[in-house]
């Protein structure tokens, strides 16, 4: 796999289907519905619940904000991720583009997704900073290759970005 900038373009070339598919993920996995955990690690309050006033604003005025911003950064990126549909019996390498311009709703969606997984499957601080684990012989060991792919990603993005 290689992530580069080409001009207005943000570029993932040699995408193999197991990676393809995992990006074809993050619309779904970034949302929090369902998963109480999940709904309360990224519409976290400002504060532990000691200023009832303050959170009270916070979920009037800035929770509905939020999720409109995390709703149109994913939209945004299943709009991209629709390239990658169709043929999928094909075992060949794709690429995938994305307008530069984007690279800030993508970095939204992919920390939401991380964000979710994480809380969906109760990771530790060990777990999530263990990025030598492997095999993935579970689903909970995929989920945290997930969260790492996805980190990896953001990674890379940001470093096209800044580069």
């Amino acid at each position: 796999m290689e992530i580069r900038r080409r001009k207005n373009q943000i570029e993932i070339a040699e995408l193999d289907p197991f990676l393809a598919e995992l990006l074809r993920q993050i619309p779904a996995c970034a949302n929090p519905e369902g998963a109480p955990a999940a709904e309360e690690r990224i519409f976290s309050p400002p504060s532990n619940g000691s200023e009832t006033e303050l959170c009270s604003e916070w979920k009037m005025y800035v929770e509905p904000e939020l999720r409109r911003l995390f709703q149109s950064a994913t939209q945004t990126v299943a709009a991209d991720l629709e390239q990658l549909n169709g043929n999928e019996r094909n075992l060949a390498n794709r690429t995938l583009r994305f307008p530069a311009k984007h690279a800030d709703a993508w970095l939204n969606a992919l920390n939401q997704a991380r964000l979710v997984i994480a809380a969906k499957n109760n990771f530790t601080e060990t777990e999530l900073n263990d990025h030598l684990h492997s095999p993935i012989g579970s689903r909970r060991d995929l989920s945290l290759f997930q969260v790492n792919f996805y980190g990896f990603l953001q990674e890379f993005i940001l470093r096209e970005m800044e580069g």
